[in-house]
């Protein structure tokens, strides 16, 4: 099987416009499997995937993530019905929870129970998308009047990608997804948790193959020796201050120390000594950096882990030698 990268941009959306869609370019001309575009409280993540869509052929255009509060499953089954439309058949649906503190603080929605929540969500998208009545009676949504989508999807099923994290919200991306965005999973656990979720896959009498993983870490291509610090201001935000859920689950998975030192010192000396406070072991047990042979290393050991789809980032501008980087991790 032909191994399949994924590249895309920071969650903070921080990349001019023009820039993202150099790069979104140049995956598109390199072999590059697809684009993931997330959204926080910055640009939102459709309209940036459109304008890829129009400057690309090949790649796959997905959401990495949108959550399931801030719009309606109508809404979103239309925004993903019209990507995939303008793109010729090319979206990929990536769905999450996001986190307490953003729902409620930045999107003013009381941030319920997302268990129910997502897979109401899920199931009215894909009522539309086969462009069914949307009659729908839910713990959340209830909807009788038999809507439909006005206009013809250009497939009946768009790949549906959960980000879970918990056993329970897993448990049920495992049954009613078609691929899982496993997040904050050290490399030494990834196959143990790879292997759980597609039991879970089988106990729904589902082909466990048949839902893909996408890896939870980022591998970086670069000369920078120091390249894999880049992730330290995202990593010491969410442990210090996206609520307890990523803190609670590093800390049983064994970090309890780090994750503890970590958040009091961002909070007592702010964000870059929290960063500053992460350990290069920790770093590296959720990302590598280096050149392409040590890339190609840890894609191989994903893929024994169980990964199907390997999130990739090669720091630089030039077409050429992202083209040469590229086809070294393929090799």
């Amino acid at each position: 099987m032909t191994r399949r990268l994924a590249v895309g941009i920071p969650w903070q959306f921080d990349m001019k416009k023009e820039d993202a869609i150099a790069l979104a370019k140049i995956a598109d001309e390199s072999g590059i499997d697809s684009f993931w575009v997330p959204e926080g409280w910055s640009h939102d993540a459709f309209s940036l995937l459109i304008s890829i869509a129009e400057k690309t052929n090949r790649l796959k255009l997905a959401t990495g993530i949108v959550n399931v509060y801030s719009r309606t499953p109508g809404a979103l089954a239309q925004h993903f019905a019209t990507l995939d439309q303008w793109s010729g058949g090319r979206a990929i649906i990536g769905l999450g929870a996001s986190s307490a503190n953003v729902i409620e603080h930045f999107h003013g929605m009381p941030f319920q129970p997302a268990f129910a929540r997502i897979k109401e969500t899920v199931e009215i998208i894909n009522i539309l998308m086969r462009g069914e009545k949307l009659v729908y009676n839910g713990r959340w949504f209830k909807m009788d009047r038999g809507f439909t989508l006005r206009l013809t999807p250009e497939r009946p099923h768009i790949p549906i990608f959960i980000a879970s994290l918990n056993d329970k919200s897993t448990k049920q991306t495992a049954q009613i997804a078609d691929g899982w965005m496993p997040v904050w999973i050290p490399m030494t656990a990834l196959k143990e948790k790879v292997d759980e979720f597609r039991g879970w896959a089988a106990e729904a009498g589902r082909d466990p193959k048949s839902v893909e993983v996408k890896s939870p870490g980022g591998v970086t291509v670069s000369k920078n020796p120091n390249a894999i610090d880049a992730g330290r201001p995202m990593s010491a935000y969410y442990i210090a201050r996206m609520g307890d859920f990523y803190y609670n689950h590093l800390s049983k998975l064994g970090y309890a120390d780090e994750v503890a030192r970590v958040r009091r010192v961002f909070n007592e000396q702010g964000s870059e000594a929290g960063a500053a406070a992460l350990s290069r072991p920790f770093l590296e047990e959720f990302g590598v950096a280096g050149d392409v042979d040590t890339c190609r290393r840890r894609l191989e050991e994903q893929e024994a882990a169980g990964i199907d789809i390997h999130s990739v980032s090669i720091d630089t501008k030039d077409p050429v030698e992202f083209g040469r980087a590229v086809e070294g991790l393929l090799r």
